[in-house]
């Protein structure tokens, strides 16, 4: 997703109601706590806004962190339409639209 996109999508109230919390608690609407994939999809636009030489190892380890967790999730991609899916609605609060 570009920034933009990812922008739209984490101030939509969708991404706000999908994915768990630190406590494993399952998200379910836009008025509980903010949930991981969320979190991280913020962390996913401040690190593209980071230029290159910037970068802490810190900032690595987000990375993989998030590229670990999209490989696992498609591997996890559910039969049918994803199109309103849970699974998609948390890959893209970390930065990756499957239908896109």
């Amino acid at each position: 997703m570009t920034p933009a996109a990812l922008r739209r999508w984490l101030d939509s109230d969708e991404s706000r109601s999908v994915g768990m919390t630190a406590d494993g608690e399952r998200v379910t609407g836009a008025n509980q706590a903010e949930s991981v994939g969320h979190h991280m999809g913020e962390r996913i636009l401040e690190l593209k806004q980071t230029p290159v030489a910037d970068l802490s190892p810190d900032d690595y380890a987000a990375m993989r962190k998030v590229v670990g967790y999209v490989h696992r999730h498609l591997a996890q991609r559910p039969s049918g339409d994803i199109e309103h899916s849970r699974w998609r609605k948390s890959l893209m609060n970390w930065g990756h639209d499957p239908a896109g």
